[in-house]
């Protein structure tokens, strides 16, 4: 039977993790884009011995995992590289996600995909919405500096490297708004909200098929 599908997606330090373990709580099933990346890149992942070939054995550490270091310095330094990359690990993930969502026990499934607006033309015909966690520069700014300690020039560059805001907006059809002032009160009510109107959806999908 086919599954409801919502993916959510949002800028560093816009809550987006937060967001999901709310929905979590109501039994629904996350499905984790960057976990999976980590464990098919990890020691023994089943997309190592194609980064080693793609990429040397420099691009592995001691512990038989990606040297994430290495492949991100590579990534942000070669286009090309950043793509073959690519190449090798969203198929894996593609594969994990249906692995996943077929063994789904909720009535509707989550995608947690943190650069799902950059490949929004895989994902626009899979998902029945795309929702954004959003909040303001600013609060990104101050909520990563808090949580990590890197500079403000470094998290500018991630956010810089990251589609804007106005490009995660533009694809919406929902939005949880995370910035300034809103309470955890609110965003619950919000995530709760949500929660109740994609049950409805997915009982409507299902009853079709």
């Amino acid at each position: 039977m086919e599954k409801f599908k919502v993916g959510i997606t949002g800028g560093i330090g816009s809550g987006k993790s937060t967001v999901c373990r709310l929905f979590a709580q109501w039994n629904v099933t996350i499905i984790d884009a960057d976990a999976l990346s980590h464990e098919l890149t990890g020691p023994g992942g089943k997309a190592v011995a194609a980064i080693r070939d793609a990429f040397g054995n420099q691009a592995i550490n001691a512990q038989g995992a990606m040297d994430r270091a290495y492949m991100r310095q590579r990534a942000f330094e070669d286009a090309g590289a950043r793509h073959q990359l690519q190449a090798i690990i969203h198929p894996l993930i593609s594969q994990e996600m249906a692995s996943k969502t077929a063994s789904a026990t909720g009535e509707y499934v989550i995608y947690d995909i943190p650069l799902l607006v950059e490949s929004i033309h895989k994902y626009k015909d899979f998902l029945n919405v795309i929702c954004v966690v959003d909040c303001e520069e600013s609060e990104q700014i101050l909520r990563v500096k808090n949580r990590s300690g890197l500079s403000v020039e470094a998290i500018m560059n991630i956010i810089r490297a990251q589609a804007s805001r106005e490009q995660r907006l533009a694809v919406a059809n929902e939005v949880i708004f995370n910035g300034s002032g809103v309470t955890h009160e609110q965003l619950q009510e919000r995530a709760l909200a949500l929660h109740q109107k994609w049950l409805l959806l997915a009982r409507k999908l299902s009853n079709a098929n």
